[in-house]
Formats: C-alpha cells, structure tokens, sequence
C-alpha cells in the first residue's frame, strides 16, 4: 500500500524518529509535522497537547496517512489513548525506554531527562513501576532544552552548560543509565557524550519504534512493496523552514510551510 506514514511531533524532534523509520523501511513514503510553532508540549496542560493532537491527526488522514506516529513523548503519554479510541488509522507511541535501561543498569540506579509533560504523566508512572521494580529512577525535567533544539542553538555554551545542570547530580547520584525521553533529545547526544562518564549507557527509543512501525504494518497488510517507484517525504512546519532543513538530510525530501 503506497500511502504515506504520517508523523507528527511538537516540532524538529521527531526527526529523531523519522530517520529511523526510513532507514528500516526504505520503501515507505512519510508526510512529517513540525508544530514548532507551539513547541514545547511539554510545558502545556494536558487538555492543550489533546488539542494539537488531535489537530494534527486531522491533517494528516487529510493527506491519506495509513499509519500514524506519535513521535513526541509527551504527545503519546498525554494523548494517544483519545487517539486511539477515536480514529481507525493504527497509532504508534513514543515513550520513555525505561524497560530496556531496568535490565540494563548494573548500578539499579537509571537516569530519566524528559520533558515536564512526560514526567507528570500517567502512562510514564505506570511504565516506571512496572519496569522499574527494585530500580531508583532519577527523573529530571529538561526545562529549555526544546527550545534551544527548536532556535537551533545545539552545539551552544548555553546548552552545553543547562545539560551540565540537569545530568552532573544523576551521574553523582550513580547512574549507569540515562534515558532521553523526548524526542528532541538524541540530537544532544554528541554533547552529552562530552559530559558523561563513558560507562554510562544512552538510551533512546528511536529504533524500537522503527521496528514496530514496520511489525503492525506488515501485520496489517500495510507496507509498500514497490521498490522500483520514487519515493516522497513531505514535511511541513508552521515556524522556521530553515531550521527544519537542518535536521533532514536523505531521499527525495520537500519541506514546505503551512499554518496549522
């Protein structure tokens, strides 16, 4: 089925996971959503994520989307339950990756860096005490990092020394682990290595939500089997077109503005 997967984050986040699905499925057409212009999520109340998210699901079955990935975390554990009970199109959720650092920290002490609406969730609390039993997890809001992400600024001193803020008291603390639970985050990860300790492991959930992005649409008879035609990814943003440019990079690729 050559339609489109459709992907919608709070901004240039999600780009993270759009790299990874078009890795695996290479066949795929993709229509992306920055909604920069209300970025972060993370700070909003939960009846305002709802809102974008359901804004742009609209817009994307709009465009013929089969499949739809939630690549913002706070997105998923605020909104993708309404989603799913309201739209036929399959969901696939972004979340913190605190079951795979639970069986891999040697310390039982893991590190979550996620934004404020992720943390406060329900479905990241109920994750945390069903993966993480017998395991500290540190929780730490990355206030500023999303928007510094969005202005561009990744390699800035001013990023470098708020991460230095958020991680130095978990890594004194005796993490082993750190898990980015936003989107946005994978881009620091060049700067984080800079900050951590090298025997602490980085864990994001990009390349999980590839795999099961390709599981349920091949359960669902959904994938695009056609090698031989070109291949399109459409992205569109209601901010910065330049900005967006920056984090895409592969394919035939057209990054257009659009007020939603």
């Amino acid at each position: 089925m050559d339609s489109p997967i459709g992907i919608f984050d709070s901004g240039v986040g999600g780009t993270s996971i759009w790299k990874e699905i078009t890795q695996l499925l290479p066949n795929e057409h993709t229509i992306y959503l920055a909604d920069s212009k209300n970025a972060p999520y993370g700070e909003k109340r939960k009846e305002k994520i709802l809102e974008r998210s359901i804004s742009n699901v609209e817009l994307l079955l709009k465009k013929d989307c089969k499949l739809i990935v939630v690549a913002c975390n706070t997105a998923t554990t605020n909104a993708i339950e309404h989603l799913r009970e309201h739209y036929s199109v399959p969901f696939i959720g972004i979340e913190p990756a605190i079951k795979p650092a639970a069986l891999q920290t040697k310390t039982k002490k893991v590190g979550v860096l996620a934004t404020k609406g992720t943390l406060a969730s329900n479905l990241f609390n109920n994750t945390a005490k069903l993966h993480a039993s017998g395991i500290t997890v540190l929780e730490k809001e990355g206030k500023g990092l999303v928007e510094l992400i969005e202005a561009g600024k990744l390699a800035s001193e001013e990023t470098k020394e708020l991460l230095e803020s958020y991680i130095d008291p978990m890594v004194k603390e005796g993490i082993d682990c750190l898990v980015l639970g936003c989107t946005h985050y994978p881009y620091l990860i060049p700067s984080l290595k800079k900050i951590l300790p090298p025997h602490i492991k980085i864990i994001d959930s990009g390349e999980a939500v590839a795999r099961q992005t390709k599981k349920v649409l091949s359960k669902k008879i959904l994938l695009n089997t056609n090698a031989k035609q070109s291949i399109r990814h459409l992205f569109f943003t209601n901010r910065d077109l330049h900005i967006l440019n920056q984090f895409i990079d592969g394919g035939e690729t057209e990054i257009s503005y659009l007020d939603f």
